[in-house]
């Protein structure tokens, strides 16, 4: 407890919101960067960057309401097809995504679908297609703080078949593959910084993820995917296309298109997870079908 008699109420009390909580406790109350408190969110919750994109996700919705909004960080719950579901942006980059998985999941989330924009690197990708992340280049700092470098970043197998299947079903174009996460816009994605500035490697770097067969560039998708499987929770990542870095494509269209097949994709996944638990599956797999 402060010992000033001015200061205000709660901020420096045990507990008092402000605090950052230390308790293991899943149901520990309201978090602090986000405001969010067990109850508030669904399983499943897609994680836009942009605060502004939350109103244009949840417009395709059946119903929500508004359960938060502190700093970045944007809180929507409602149900989509019938289904439970939120949407919290995060802001840009993976530190802020970190921060959004761990308090989310405090209060209950186990379900982690990334959405947004990217920049392609194949030809094949082009603007307005979806790319559909199976994996990610860890080339972003904040999961190395939580596991050693080799680990790796990979969707869970049943977000990525319920994203390709809802793919499928709005008629969208996609691609499945690898994406590279870095904490750079500029210089970590091989673009020139201040007054034509350029990063050891950076005149490499598109190429050599290109020989790689790395289809496209990100902020948040390997930390997401990191924290998930470090905490036995299922999360993928699902963006549009707004550039592409090797035809020189770029169009900021589409930007809907990826907020809507994962708002399909949690539909299904909540079908496949009833079919699972009817065949007395130990998970889905593909011979259970998606429940259609």
């Amino acid at each position: 407890m402060s010992d000033d008699p001015g200061a205000p109420a709660g901020e420096d009390d045990a507990g008092a919101p402000g605090e950052v909580p230390d308790s293991e406790d899943p149901n520990e109350g309201e978090q602090y960067h986000l405001e969010v408190s067990p109850g508030d969110v669904a399983d499943s919750v897609l994680l836009p960057g942009n605060p502004e994109r939350v109103a244009k996700i949840t417009d395709a919705w059946d119903d929500h309401e508004a359960v938060a909004h502190h700093r970045e960080y944007r809180t929507a719950t409602g149900t989509y097809d019938g289904t439970p579901i939120s949407v919290t942006s995060t802001g840009i980059g993976s530190p802020s995504a970190a921060i959004a998985v761990e308090e989310l999941a405090r209060v209950g989330a186990d379900t982690f679908l990334r959405v947004g924009s990217c920049g392609a690197i194949r030809e094949e990708a082009s603007v307005g297609d979806l790319v559909i992340t199976a994996g990610a280049v860890r080339q972003e700092g904040t999961s190395k703080a939580y596991v050693r470098e080799d680990y790796p970043a990979v969707a869970d197998d049943r977000v990525v078949n319920a994203l390709v299947a809802a793919a499928e079903r709005l008629g969208y174009d996609y691609h499945v593959g690898l994406t590279a996460s870095t904490d750079s816009f500029y210089a970590g994605q091989g673009r020139p910084g201040f007054e034509g500035f350029e990063a050891a490697g950076s005149d490499e770097l598109v190429a050599n993820l290109r020989a790689a067969n790395v289809l496209n560039f990100e902020m948040e998708a390997a930390a997401v995917t990191t924290l998930a499987n470090l905490y036995g929770l299922r999360a993928g990542a699902v963006c549009t296309v707004y550039a592409n870095r090797v035809t020189g494509e770029f169009r900021t269209e589409g930007e809907r298109k990826a907020a809507k097949c994962a708002s399909e994709a949690v539909s299904m996944l909540a079908d496949m997870d009833a079919a699972a638990e009817a065949a007395d599956a130990q998970r889905w797999h593909p011979g259970l079908g998606l429940g259609e």
